[in-house]
């Protein structure tokens, strides 16, 4: 039986509150993330605009001219794509269509870990959203996150607020994957006929159970091709972000509930495990599929594992409904987790 907690024991402790230049600081990178993924929902793989000429590159002159050029030919790219955002409003609204789909995932899934600190007492920043040049981070950022800044008063807090993220996110990319299912069943004829290496070259997309589960109710055949689908990969980039951030390790999502639910022995070799399975699919993915997508997950859990989990304040076990809580965040876990998600042809 844990000590009597003077910091939480069933009450809430006022959470710091942000200011106006806070506001402004976390909007601003809110806005920069939004022109960077508006870009990157133009651009291949997630939608139609090539990344570069097709030149040939046959010898080590021709490589060293294609790189020596890249810098350059990089930037007229990125011009060329905010001009025609400008100028094209079809360009304008796919792309907008993925970067507001994706950003809706990511700031549900970043509130819902707000919100629960908020309801704990619990000092967190709002969430920092991360924009990157398209290319670097694909999908022109990577990702976002809240910092907490005070101790988690108990397990059932730990537990909370961990899953609270994965849970707000998976609700809200449903309606996104629909919307995504609609596109695909009711896309003009033309469009549905063109092939689907037109928007993402030389790659495949694994289909996550909840896309097949969709698919299946609405009556969308996956296979038939699609030139772009922005809500399609707006929604597969969040179930993606969901199932890592469900990978039972260090201070992930999933680390935070299997500590709370089963402590910190468990949480121990439950990151060392999911490195080793990680690891063992990222080298079977590149052998099998010439994919090495799976060795930057391999290398953030080899990171992770090596971060200790700050011990609640409150070490009492969680409560029955949490526990069985902990099941659904594992479906949720199932029906957003593939083992090879890119595929490269």
């Amino acid at each position: 039986m844990s000590a009597p907690n003077l910091y939480f024991n069933d009450r809430r402790r006022q959470a710091m509150r942000p200011t106006l230049a806070t506001w402004l600081r976390h909007t601003l990178l809110l806005l920069l993330t939004l022109l960077t993924a508006t870009v990157a929902g133009v651009l291949q793989p997630f939608g139609t605009k090539p990344l570069f000429p097709d030149v040939p590159v046959e010898t080590w002159t021709d490589a060293f001219n294609f790189f020596a050029a890249l810098p350059w030919n990089y930037l007229l790219l990125v011009v060329e794509t905010v001009r025609e955002l400008f100028t094209n409003p079809e360009t304008l609204k796919n792309g907008l269509s993925f970067a507001v789909s994706l950003l809706f995932i990511l700031t549900a899934h970043e509130t819902g870990h707000y919100v629960a600190c908020r309801i704990y007492g619990v000092d967190a920043t709002l969430p920092f959203f991360i924009p990157t040049p398209p290319m670097i981070g694909p999908a022109g950022t990577l990702g976002a996150f809240i910092k907490i800044l005070s101790p988690m008063p108990s397990r059932r807090a730990t537990f909370d607020i961990g899953v609270a993220g994965p849970i707000a996110g998976f609700l809200a990319l449903i309606p996104v994957a629909l919307l995504a299912m609609a596109t695909w069943k009711y896309a003009p004829p033309v469009v549905a006929a063109m092939t689907a290496d037109a928007a993402s070259p030389g790659f495949t997309f694994s289909d996550p159970l909840t896309m097949r589960l969709l698919a299946w109710v609405t009556g969308v055949d996956l296979s038939v091709p699609m030139q772009s689908n922005p809500f399609y990969f707006a929604a597969w980039l969040g179930l993606l972000v969901t199932a890592l951030n469900l990978i039972p390790s260090g201070q992930l999502d999933g680390g935070h509930a299997i500590y709370a639910v089963f402590g910190e022995r468990i949480h121990f070799w439950t990151g060392r495990i999911a490195f080793v399975v990680m690891a063992t699919l990222s080298i079977a993915g590149f052998y099998f599929y010439n994919s090495p997508s799976g060795l930057l997950f391999a290398i953030l859990l080899g990171v992770m594992m090596r971060i200790r989990h700050p011990a609640p304040l409150d070490d009492a076990p969680l409560d029955g409904k949490r526990k069985a809580a902990a099941a659904l965040v594992l479906l949720i876990f199932i029906l957003c987790f593939v083992p090879f998600p890119i595929q490269i042809r």
